[in-house]
């Protein structure tokens, strides 16, 4: 029987310590170059042979009016239909990194591809629990970059020690720099930091940590990436969109559906992030 070895570039006490203080780690080439190929192959091909109804429906150049997200818009739940995803989804190196941050056996949630092409808005500050409805506990986010990704080409924004805060109703989000309406506001005192990442890197974080992401000001950059979520095993409610669950050796797992508004009360029914 084979044995998974992190690679050598990956400091799993360091991103213990980092994520226990910070809410937040970064796994340095967590994934091949080998890897990221094969992921930025498959979405490429799914762009170019879509749509596929449900999970990518892209308008042509010309209906898309000059909104290259609506050429390349992001799929969710590609695990639904593509083997590769699926595949990735349960990653070992994200698995084994994973079961060390939050202390407990895990279920995958979901995974989602974003092409994020040139000129392409941002996404507003948020928190993935808002979406998730993870009870009693939250999910954790597995964010790895398929392009190098900074400020330029839409890179992530990360406001640390926020893991601790409360999920909250978001405020409306600038429609000029944001594809999705939610907004939250950087608690006073604090302050979003870029993330620098390398192609191959996957940046961890909770779901209470407010984050997000500026427009591709780039020329020729896409900021392609692949985000996963995942939940403790002891999960009991979750939105019903992302069910049914998946455990590390990719079987189907039902839990009870999370009906209730969250925060913003019974008005809001959840949805997907």
């Amino acid at each position: 029987m084979s044995t998974y070895t992190l690679p050598e570039t990956v400091d799993l006490e360091e991103m213990k310590a980092s994520f226990k203080q910070h809410g937040y780690a970064v796994a340095r080439g967590l994934f091949s170059e080998a890897e990221v190929k094969e992921i930025k192959t498959t979405f490429t091909k799914i762009a170019e042979n879509g749509p596929i109804p449900g999970y990518f429906e892209p308008f042509s150049k010309e209906e898309s009016k000059g909104d290259p997200l609506k050429e390349f818009p992001r799929i969710v739940h590609p695990h639904r239909f593509d083997a590769v995803s699926k595949k990735y989804l349960v990653h070992t190196g994200v698995m084994t990194c994973l079961k060390e941050l939050m202390q407990d056996d895990l279920l995958a949630a979901n995974c989602m591809f974003y092409y994020k092409p040139p000129g392409s808005k941002g996404q507003a500050m948020h928190q993935d629990n808002f979406y998730l409805l993870v009870e009693p506990q939250t999910c954790v986010a597995a964010w790895t970059a398929i392009d190098d990704a900074d400020p330029e080409n839409g890179g992530m924004y990360l406001v640390a020690d926020t893991a601790e805060e409360e999920i909250v109703c978001p405020k409306e989000a600038n429609a000029a720099e944001s594809f999705t309406t939610h907004f939250i506001p950087t608690p006073k005192g604090k302050k979003a930091v870029p993330c620098i990442m390398k192609s191959g890197d996957t940046l961890f974080f909770n779901g209470s940590s407010i984050h997000g992401s500026g427009p591709n000001r780039s020329k020729d950059r896409f900021r392609r990436s692949f985000i996963c979520h995942y939940v403790p095993k002891s999960t009991k409610r979750i939105s019903k969109h992302y069910l049914p669950l998946l455990t590390p050796e990719g079987e189907d797992v039902m839990i009870d559906a999370n009906e209730s508004g969250g925060p913003c009360g019974s008005t809001w029914k959840g949805g997907q992030h």
